[in-house]
């Protein structure tokens, strides 16, 4: 896990246990793995994802929806676009296998 929590997390009780648990459940998951490395070369939108790692579109939005709870993954809208993006949080998928 990274060593910078996140912001708003530094208060050492039960949301930051919250998190950890939310995180350790995200990056345990074959699926979500898949989905962040995608992420690695870069943004990329919800159609482009669901190429890379061979996901149904529903169970792609529940995976990204875990993921950005555990803030692994990021949204941003650009014109009429989402893109998705990792996180520091996302980035631990470099010392998964």
């Amino acid at each position: 896990m990274p060593d910078i929590e996140p912001e708003g997390v530094a208060d050492g009780g039960e949301e930051t246990r919250l998190l950890h648990e939310r995180y350790l459940a995200a990056v345990n998951n074959l699926s979500r793995r898949k989905i962040l490395e995608a992420l690695k070369q870069g943004n990329l939108t919800l159609e482009e994802i669901t190429v890379k790692t061979q996901l149904g579109i529903d169970a792609l939005k529940w995976h990204l929806d875990v993921l950005e709870s555990a803030r692994c993954v990021e949204k941003e809208n650009t014109k009429g676009s989402t893109l998705f993006r990792l996180t520091q949080w996302g980035k631990v998928v470099d010392y998964l296998k």
